[in-house]
């Protein structure tokens, strides 16, 4: 039998990236797009509860959901597909994901979602500095989401265990290779508020101010996509910090005793 892929997304549903990715993986099995019916990104994890879902099917094994990259996933996966899918690829983002991005990002959070269901699941995205003037280069990045998808079919990942891949937005003939990496630590600029009124004379705010930066941890996300390098993270859904435990504990213990 062959595998079933869920491909979804945050740029939602007329998304170039998202046919890009669906069209390559259609080579590996049956591919099933449940992506959101319009722009979700930076939603983050969010999931609809106080509010019914719309489901639209455009077509056999292509529906649209009028709700967050979260809601697809969870409600693809528990009731609206008859079949569990195999792997779940979100993705092609245009723009990057990395660092402290992947916090804020429906791209990675649908890859997220699908861990916390026990599915295999990686996102993908594309960097680039739209001051160059370039367009978005999604062929490299579908090609590469084939040859990992095939990879993890192959190789089901650990329980808790998602990716989060980074694409440099060049041609393949220029990727200097793959690494993989850590997560990288940006440093945002002082002026992420934009503060302005509008012509009746009220005051606006705009959250979205210029990456001016990031700090050199070594082998980050960051560091290998702005090097020319795909970058591959290996994320864990489990975020205790278990130094932190016995420390805590002791302390406390002290104080309580």
């Amino acid at each position: 039998m062959k595998p079933v892929i869920l491909v979804t997304n945050d740029d939602g549903i007329d998304s170039e990236g998202l046919i890009a990715l669906a069209n390559v993986l259609k080579a590996l099995g049956r591919v099933i797009i449940v992506a959101p019916d319009r722009q979700q990104s930076a939603v983050s994890h969010a999931l609809t509860l106080h509010r019914p879902l719309r489901i639209t099917k455009i077509k056999d094994d292509f529906y649209s959901i009028d709700g967050t990259p979260t809601d697809c996933v969870n409600l693809s996966i528990n009731g609206l597909l008859e079949v569990r899918p195999n792997l779940v690829v979100s993705g092609i983002n245009d723009g990057a994901n990395m660092g402290d991005d992947m916090f804020y990002s429906g791209t990675v959070a649908a890859a997220r979602e699908a861990a916390l269901l026990r599915v295999s699941a990686f996102a993908i995205s594309v960097e680039m500095e739209t001051k160059k003037g370039l367009t978005f280069l999604f062929k490299p990045a579908a090609n590469f989401a084939k040859k990992f998808a095939k990879y993890i079919l192959k190789n089901p990942l650990e329980p808790q265990v998602y990716f989060n891949v980074n694409m440099p937005n060049l041609p393949e003939k220029k990727i200097r290779g793959v690494k993989v990496t850590r997560q990288g630590k940006r440093i945002y600029g002082g002026e992420s508020i934009i503060h302005k009124k509008d012509p009746r004379g009220r005051d606006y705010f705009w959250i979205g101010g210029a990456d001016v930066g990031y700090e050199p941890l070594g082998n980050s996300d960051i560091e290998a996509v702005y090097g020319g390098y795909i970058s591959v993270t290996p994320l864990y859904l489990d975020m205790t910090h278990y130094p932190s435990i016995e420390r805590i504990g002791r302390a406390l213990s002290r104080r309580t005793g």
